[in-house]
């Protein structure tokens, strides 16, 4: 794999500052496209190749493996960012946090709830994130995506199927590259004042300034994970450097020097604990990513 006008290119890069449990891992190839161009380029080498890839956003919903054997792609050039009206076009590489800050900046409200979503927009959409009883395909319009032959289709929020942190984008091999947003007229200063409440709501009971990926399991129906881990007296249970959070329950932190496989062992015992005490099947929210 080499570097280009379009891409930038690192071999055997550490990955450590680029996900937010801070756990040691290392990639074959670090690939940063600078454009669509160049993401159509490494995609066309990992087509003739045959070669294992995963694209990394911020790196905000993953437990990677020690080693990736393969290519681990970064959006950063999809960075496009226009608003006309009340309707936002944005890449899949721009900060959820960044789309939510412009856009009240415009007196355009609808997005406040993902000012502390640590993730992209291409991976929120992916996931279907959301927070406060909110997702973002709830203003979600559209999206263009790149097929696995390289051809770009434009997606309407009614031709995905979607539903609680999911999408079934990722098993069509679709990759985000834009998402387009219809937003509603705000008024700026009540936006911010939203914004200050979650955020001081996540300082006060999420484990903020330690390393983690935020909420490990997604809620069962009708009732929170935190609460089931908890009341299975699993606060601060540690296994190795990872330890649930005794903040909030439905979090691990790294305390240090946790691995991929100290995380993966704590998530299996917390679900063995759950199922055996209230005979609930605690779903992952986040990714593991084992090329092993």
């Amino acid at each position: 794999m080499k570097q280009s006008p379009n891409i930038k290119v690192i071999e055997n890069a550490s990955l450590k500052n680029l996900n937010t449990y801070k756990i040691e891992s290392k990639t074959k190839y670090l690939v940063t496209v600078l454009n669509l161009d160049g993401l159509k380029e490494v995609l066309s080498y990992i087509k003739d190749n045959n070669i294992k890839y995963f694209i990394l956003g911020n790196g905000s919903n993953v437990i990677l493996d020690e080693y990736l054997d393969g290519i681990t792609i970064k959006l950063d050039g999809l960075n496009n960012f226009t608003i006309k009206k009340n309707t936002v076009i944005c890449g899949a590489g721009v900060n959820m946090s960044t789309l939510t800050c412009k856009t009240v900046n415009k007196n355009l409200t609808g997005l406040e709830w993902a000012i502390n979503i640590p993730g992209t927009v291409g991976g929120s959409i992916i996931g279907n994130a959301g927070a406060y009883n909110r997702d973002i395909f709830d203003n979600l319009e559209s999206i263009k995506v790149i097929d696995k032959d390289l051809n770009i289709k434009v997606l309407k929020k009614e031709d995905i199927i979607y539903s609680y942190r999911h999408t079934n984008l990722k098993e069509n091999n679709y990759i985000v590259i834009e998402g387009t947003f219809k937003l509603k007229k705000g008024n700026k200063e009540e936006s911010l004042l939203l914004i200050k409440d979650r955020t001081e709501r996540r300082k006060k009971t999420q484990p903020i300034g330690i390393p983690s990926a935020g909420s490990v399991f997604r809620n069962p129906p009708n009732d929170h994970a935190g609460r089931l881990i908890e009341n299975s007296n699993l606060k601060g249970k540690t296994i190795g450097g990872a330890s649930v959070s005794k903040k909030h329950a439905n979090f691990i932190v790294n305390t240090g020097n946790a691995t991929s496989k100290d995380i993966k062992n704590l998530i299996q015992l917390i679900q063995k604990e759950v199922k055996e005490k209230f005979n609930i099947d605690l779903i992952l929210e986040q990714e593991i990513i084992d090329w092993k």
